[in-house]
């Protein structure tokens, strides 16, 4: 299937997805909004990892650096495909998880195909390679930062092929089904507007996820689940 990466490909998504815009033009959302989707997050991740045979493999948490989190990622598609979501990441510091900080991620793919969906997505990043890649402003799964499709099942043993290279596992949840999702070619991109007004001012990334300023309130429970997942995974 042909990626797109061009001037067309936005507009495509502009008229698939309503209200996208990209670059600068786009203005960041509410305070409201964006803690409705930490909590969003928050329960993405909550339903996940209580359905023990169908979640992220106890080796796999053991060793993650950072949890993105998409809820409800936007699908379209009538000629061209589209895929535009935003979420939060949080990543383990040196005394805990970090607060959220803000992700867009975007790609498209050309092909003949009619409808809609969302879906939840989930980004672990297994090492500290996969860290840095979170840090950077922009970077392109796949291409930027090895990925492959995450393997499923608290005990599962199909981890061997991840760990010969890949820098983040990736999953997807649609309709309860809970699996390993391929999204290389999308871009993940730093969205810079909705973390300074989640916080009330600017801070850079490397700041909030080195775990350099302290979680919001609002932050906390989401911040305090991806924690026990980790906490809970170490103990088993």
């Amino acid at each position: 299937m042909k990626k797109i990466t061009s001037p067309f490909l936005a507009l495509c998504l502009g008229l698939l997805i309503p209200g996208l815009t990209t670059g600068t033009a786009r203005a960041a959302a509410s305070h409201e909004d964006l803690q409705d989707r930490v909590d969003a997050a928050k329960v993405v991740v909550d339903e996940i990892v209580n359905t023990p045979d169908n979640t992220i493999p106890l080796g796999i948490l053991k060793q993650a650096t950072c949890v993105a989190v998409i809820p409800s990622l936007k699908k379209g598609a009538f000629i061209v495909g589209a895929e535009y979501g935003r979420g939060v990441v949080t990543c383990r510091t040196g005394h805990g998880w970090s607060a959220p900080a803000f992700i867009t991620l975007a790609g498209g793919s050309f092909g003949f195909q009619i409808g809609g969906q969302a879906t939840d997505l989930v980004l672990v990043a297994v090492n500290d390679h996969g860290f840095q890649d979170l840090l950077k402003s922009k970077f392109k799964i796949g291409g930027d930062a090895s990925a492959s499709a995450g393997p499923v099942g608290r005990n599962s043993q199909a981890s061997t092929d991840w760990k010969m290279g890949a820098e983040l596992l990736t999953y997807s949840r649609s309709k309860g089904l809970f699996a390993g999702i391929d999204l290389n070619g999308a871009s993940v991109s730093q969205s810079t507007d909705d973390t300074e007004a989640y916080y009330g001012q600017a801070h850079g990334f490397r700041t909030i996820l080195h775990g350099d300023i302290a979680v919001p309130p609002g932050a906390v429970p989401f911040v305090r689940t991806v924690a026990k997942a980790f906490v809970d995974a170490k103990n088993n």
